[in-house]
């Protein structure tokens, strides 16, 4: 499992809309346009794919920053707890 950091910026609201409930099928939102989670490296492909079938790359741009684990380890948090979907989730 790797940990991402995903955020989108992404300028029609009917495709801003799609576009979050795929992601939300495999992070946990914890900010308007930002995401966390911890992914297989297939989840990824599979993500990835999903979301370049729906975005416009003249319009749309979408972000994933791989967090080493040293560094999710150092990821400071403030206000409202937020919980990452993790390996041993299950969500239906």
């Amino acid at each position: 499992m790797e940990n991402y950091v995903i955020v989108y910026d992404i300028s029609d609201d009917k495709r801003r809309n799609k576009i979050f409930k795929v992601l939300k099928n495999f992070a946990t939102p914890v900010q308007y346009s930002v995401f966390e989670a911890k992914l297989h490296p297939t989840d990824v492909v599979e993500l990835k794919y999903k979301l370049w079938n729906l975005m416009n790359t003249k319009e749309d741009s979408i972000f994933f920053y791989r967090q080493c684990s040293s560094c999710v380890g150092k990821v400071e948090r403030m206000g409202i707890p937020v919980f990452i979907y993790g390996e041993a989730d299950i969500i239906f």
